[in-house]
């Protein structure tokens, strides 16, 4: 064995320019996957992040249907709105262990001279536990009806960080929209989540943000379950509830986590598929590249073959001998592939900072593992048409 690589790797070093051509091919395709299914993991690992961080076992509750039929109170029909009501019952479900209504608005929060734009958001005290976070300073206001409301607020560190300064912002008072409001409490560190800045945002009553804002509706229902597997019973016992209390009017759209991800799942099987298609075109040029190769050296090397067979070389070792220049080719090609997708990765981590591209070990050694494999695929004809030469006539070949 160690024989037959020293021989493959020397013949390949002895046409370097035809050589580096012919790997030229194999190493773009290597490239290409490299780098896509990088950017591809890594935005994978990203999303999957920016889902799963306030756990896998929450049902959103959003009104309106995606698919409608007719105009809605022209024909007879009726859109019932969700309200805090809605929210109530579905906390009665077994299984569900909180149920956060929501609602939002966008104002300025002014603290003395100081003041900014930022999204408000109504929820109850409940809202760390589905958020998966909790204060900082102070605490959320008590919880009691959520249909009373009340003048409090609860700050995200940035927020109160250009409101306060370095003050501490407890018992101080802001005014959101023009209301007076004491701060209770300043969320932890939490940063981004699908490009919304929860460090940014003001926290207050939903029954007080709805007064506030005008608005009669709310604009989520979030719940916690126990369970994962409970996912199935728990979406079908929403649907039911809310249905009966939309007078049998499905008006409202009931979205998992679980559907979330599986939609994910499925845009990422098309992207990986574009991904193969596109690598697949590269390797298909790499390999035809190889086996043109091949089938010239072969008939260079006529009379080298010719006194290789006559010194006792067995047809099937003159076959492994092109089999293993092939590899050759193909594995130094995709070892280049390899470092070019790499170096360009880590090229696009520093230019472009916030782009998620991550290299997992299994897409390297893939990369070899097909490289290889292609070489060895484009070898084969070249190998056999060596090995079916006959020794005399090769011998007296020019």
């Amino acid at each position: 064995m160690e024989d037959l690589l020293r021989l493959a790797f020397g013949a390949v070093r002895a046409h370097r320019l035809r050589s580096f051509l012919s790997m030229l091919g194999i190493a773009i395709g290597i490239a290409a996957v490299i780098l896509l299914t990088s950017i591809g993991e890594g935005t994978r690992v990203y999303i999957l992040s920016q889902f799963t961080q306030f756990g896998t076992n929450i049902l959103a509750v959003n009104p309106g249907k995606a698919k409608t039929f007719g105009i809605p109170g022209v024909l007879g029909g009726t859109t019932h709105k969700l309200t805090i009501d809605d929210a109530e019952a579905l906390a009665r479900i077994p299984g569900v262990e909180i149920v956060v209504p929501v609602t939002m608005g966008n104002a300025r929060v002014e603290a003395g001279q100081r003041g900014r734009s930022v999204p408000i958001l109504g929820v109850t005290p409940d809202v760390p536990i589905l958020y998966r976070f909790g204060a900082r300073l102070g605490s959320f206001w008590p919880k009691g009806d959520p249909r009373r409301g009340g003048p409090w607020a609860v700050l995200g560190p940035k927020l109160a960080r250009e409101l306060f300064g370095d003050r501490n912002p407890l018992g101080q008072f802001v005014r959101v929209a023009g209301a007076r409001f004491r701060v209770v409490g300043v969320m932890m560190p939490k940063g981004q989540m699908m490009g919304f800045e929860i460090d940014d945002v003001a926290y207050i009553p939903v029954a007080t943000c709805m007064k506030l804002f005008n608005q009669d509706e709310l604009m989520e229902i979030d719940l916690i379950y126990s369970s994962v597997r409970d996912t199935s019973r728990v979406e079908t016992a929403v649907t039911r509830i809310l249905t009966d209390r939309h007078r049998g009017n499905e008006d409202f759209e009931v979205t998992t986590q679980e559907a979330m991800l599986d939609v994910f799942g499925n845009v990422m099987d098309v992207i990986t598929m574009a991904v193969a298609a596109i690598a697949g075109i590269s390797l298909l040029v790499g390999a035809t590249g190889i086996l043109t190769m091949m089938w010239i050296a072969v008939g260079e090397r006529t009379s080298e073959i010719g006194l290789v067979r006559s010194l006792g070389a067995t047809r099937e070792q003159v076959q492994a001998l092109f089999l293993a220049e092939a590899a050759a080719l193909a594995t130094l090609g995709g070892v280049g592939g390899i470092a070019i997708g790499l170096g360009l990765g880590q090229l696009l981590r520093i230019a472009v900072p916030g782009l998620p591209v991550e290299t997992p070990l299994r897409f390297v050694i893939a990369g070899l593992a097909v490289s290889l494999l292609t070489g060895l695929a484009s070898g084969v004809a070249p190998a056999r048409r060596a090995a079916r030469l006959d020794p005399i006539e090769a011998l007296r070949a020019e």
